[in-house]
């Protein structure tokens, strides 16, 4: 007796055993999707992979041994090896039935990592079923990983921790952390829990573990290359291509919280082409609309967009509108929308998701008639008027306590499905965009992200992080691990979102730093919710209506003139060399395109050999050829920097052309007008001298 079967023309294989059903199928190049579930054939669920067409492996093959009941799966690069075995349990009293899983690298024949063994005695489940009410399940896979592997991706955790391994993960969205749970191994291979259920991933010395709290079934992806470039390759086939980034985004943008008016926010604007300022996009921030929800300007502070968005667009200037996915229960839309479901619903309580200026609920974007509904109000309202692109704020979304098993959406409770919230809102807005005409010309600036966003056209920043070096310290290491997860389009708060205080000098330097390093990011965004003294003694302006009601108050002034001289002249030197950037980094975001590449790397991308480069934290490359070193601790006027490779590697200092061969560390001046970046032999993509 054999309990494996070929399925699907022979491409696939299946087990079952104990109630268990499990299936592998080829799934893209050296790549492989697993699924099992309890009691029901594994489902085909709309989460981050991608259908391929053909079955998606026409190659794989599948040999089963009927004599010793194992199973070989080999698709590509990539070998399963499944081993089953039944026998009547001492302690039960009756036949068990299990199936082990190893996975391998076909070529060489190392084996990559296997499923946790039963462990003797101790009896236990690498797959593992916990009932819960409802029918489904809690469920728990554990692996046993290299120890000596270095884990990279994950998406966005506020840590300075480069090499995962040893961590531990919340597989849940918060404000400033987007879990994306793809990570690519320096054993060669990547992995993705095609799960969306909150949950729990731990990279252990001793084990490697995924929990969901609520799930129909295991689902996970494995992919295998030769370099971190062939692995993400695979993954951006498996899961989508970042569109094409339009020109726009390759420039400078300026944004505050916020620009309350039309004329202010015109003044701001007429103010860079005064100054010969380049500008690519300004953004109007939230709270420009009557009530949450209502999605349009409030006509007494914006009473003619079209004019506004005309004389933007004459200035060669692109507009950016926030937009947040609240309706507030006083919403001129909010009982149409109620009525039709469009609103996330509460479990028990209060049928509210946050309270912020105004009692609100989320509309459920996992809807599809929901997430049409706010793109038409969206399209009538701002992209009608000249509005060319959105801001999707609150996109985890940010409940007011993250208490994720109190909601439920169209697609099924928050606990299980949740994580795919983000990626649903730039859905609805990608779409709808795509509908309207915009082909190649789709940015949605949004504060989250799952697998499978970034074909959607999601640029995620980092949230609301604070205003402090060791802030800044944790932007290098989101933005590498974000790129590794997939998700390559990132940017964050030049200077910090939180309370910088512009007449500081501590704050000046902590802006002019992240200013350099958001020089070197795929986007250059400047935004922050600044204080200073106001002429009534409080530190932000406060707003109100012709007839006296509360409007959200605005933060001080975020220009790159708002703090003095001497920050202005190194600012715009540096909005000025992303100029100079602008044919680099277009190549970057095609290769983003078109293969998946990431434009903030680790120094272990390009030098996977180097074990050096393995746990670098503190720097990065900007593609393949800038080796940037920010400067991260206030008053420090040089650091060390690690220059990877080996002796065949030139590292040029492209202030001055000084050379240096790979594998040495140095020690770098680093004046306050200034950041240490180094071209990979010689590639220094026109900035020699410019810094």
């Amino acid at each position: 007796m054999t309990q494996f079967s070929a399925i699907d023309n022979g491409h696939s294989l299946a087990w079952t055993g104990d109630g268990e059903y499990l299936r592998i199928d080829p799934w893209g190049r050296d790549s492989v999707r697993v699924r099992a579930s309890k009691m029901h054939e594994p489902l085909d669920l709309d989460f981050a992979l991608e259908q391929l067409p053909g079955g998606s492996g026409e190659s794989a093959t599948v040999t089963i041994d009927t004599e010793n009941d194992t199973a070989q799966f080999v698709n590509g690069e990539i070998t399963v090896k499944a081993e089953a075995r039944h026998w009547r349990y001492g302690s039960s009293g009756y036949e068990e039935f299990r199936c082990a899983l190893s996975f391998w690298k076909t070529s060489d024949g190392s084996l990559l990592f296997k499923e946790l063994p039963e462990g003797g005695s101790l009896n236990l489940q690498a797959r593992h079923y916990e009932p819960i009410s409802g029918g489904d399940h809690a469920i728990t896979v554990s692996f046993v990983a290299p120890e000596d592997e270095h884990l990279y991706g994950m998406g966005e955790y506020q840590q300075h921790v480069m090499d995962l391994k040893g961590s531990t993960f919340e597989l849940a969205h918060r404000n400033s952390q987007a879990s994306v749970p793809f990570v690519v191994s320096s054993a060669g291979y990547g992995f993705l829990w095609n799960n969306p259920a909150v949950g729990e991933a731990t990279f252990a010395k001793n084990r490697t573990v995924w929990k969901a709290e609520s799930s129909k079934q295991i689902d996970y992806w494995i992919t295998v290359g030769a370099t971190p470039a062939d692995i993400e390759r695979n993954y951006a086939n498996a899961t989508g291509h970042a569109p094409v980034m339009p020109e726009w985004g390759l420039g400078f943008w300026q944004c505050k919280l916020r620009y309350w008016n039309q004329e202010q926010l015109l003044n701001v604007a007429r103010g860079f082409k005064k100054r010969g300022i380049p500008l690519d996009l300004i953004v109007i921030d939230f709270f420009h609309w009557p009530y949450m929800g209502d999605y349009r300007f409030e006509q007494e502070f914006w009473p003619d967009p079209k004019a506004m968005c005309d004389e933007l667009h004459q200035m060669g200037v692109k507009l950016m509108v926030s937009v947040w996915p609240q309706v507030s229960i006083n919403s001129e839309n909010y009982v149409e929308m109620k009525s039709k479901n469009l609103l996330v619903k509460a479990e028990r309580g209060e049928d509210l998701g946050m309270m912020f200026e105004e009692p609100s609920q989320y509309y459920d974007a996992t809807n599809p008639a929901a997430r049409f509904y706010v793109w038409e109000k969206c399209k009538k309202n701002y992209a009608d008027y000249g509005v060319d692109a959105f801001w999707l704020d609150e996109a985890e979304p940010e409940y007011g306590s993250y208490n994720f098993d109190n909601y439920r959406y169209y697609t099924g409770p928050n606990v299980q499905v949740g994580n795919t919230y983000p990626r649903d809102y730039n859905r609805g807005f990608y779409e709808g965009q795509l509908a309207y005409g915009r082909e190649g010309q789709i940015v949605n600036l949004t504060r989250c992200a799952w697998a499978g966003s970034q074909k959607y056209g999601a640029l995620v920043w980092s949230g609301d992080v604070g205003s402090t070096f060791d802030d800044l310290k944790h932007q290098i290491t989101c933005a590498i691990h974000m790129g590794m997860a997939g998700i390559l389009w990132f940017t964050t708060d030049m200077g910090g979102f939180h309370d910088g205080d512009i007449n500081s000098d501590y704050f000046r330097e902590v802006f002019l730093r992240w200013a350099q390093f958001s020089c070197f990011s795929p986007v250059m965004r400047n935004h922050g919710d600044r204080s200073a003294l106001q002429p009534d003694g409080t530190m932000k302006e406060t707003i109100t209506r012709s007839d006296g009601s509360h409007r959200s108050p605005s933060g001080a002034d975020n220009e790159p003139w708002s703090m003095g001289e001497g920050v202005e002249k190194i600012l715009v030197k540096f909005i000025k060399l992303r100029e100079t950037l602008r044919p680099y980094t277009r190549e970057l975001f095609d290769a983003a395109h078109t293969d998946g590449q990431p434009l903030v790397r680790g120094l272990f991308y390009e030098f996977p050999s180097d074990t050096k480069a393995a746990d670098v934290a503190d720097e990065y490359l900007f593609g393949p050829d800038l080796l940037v070193a920010p400067v991260l601790e206030y008053g420090a006027r040089e650091r060390d920097v690690y220059l990877p490779g080996d002796a065949n590697v030139t590292w040029i200092d492209v202030r001055n052309g000084e050379s240096y061969a790979g594998g040495s560390t140095i020690t770098a001046s680093a004046p306050l007008s200034s950041v240490p970046v180094f071209a990979r032999n010689g590639h220094d993509h026109g900035l020699t001298g410019t810094l």
